[in-house]
């Protein structure tokens, strides 16, 4: 088991990791955001704030795997 860092300053970094993979995943199937929008019935600030690596619900992350057809472990690493 790991300790914690004494801040959270290592969070910001995992949420952009995780919006790149995010996005690469929908870049790599072909998919616009406005596709991923309306499939995963979320709205645009929301795909840009997971794309630019703001925080989210963890329910949103799954409707995004769900939608890309990928494990959500392939998207947060």
């Amino acid at each position: 088991m790991r300790d914690l860092p004494d801040d959270d300053s290592w969070i910001p970094e995992q949420r952009r990791a995780i919006g790149t993979r995010i996005r690469a995943e929908r870049e790599r199937q072909g998919l616009t955001q406005e596709q991923v929008i309306l499939a995963a019935r979320i709205d645009r600030v929301t795909i840009w704030r997971l794309e630019t690596g703001q925080d989210t619900k963890l329910s949103t992350l799954l409707r995004i795997a769900f939608v890309l057809d990928v494990p959500l472990r392939d998207l947060i690493g």
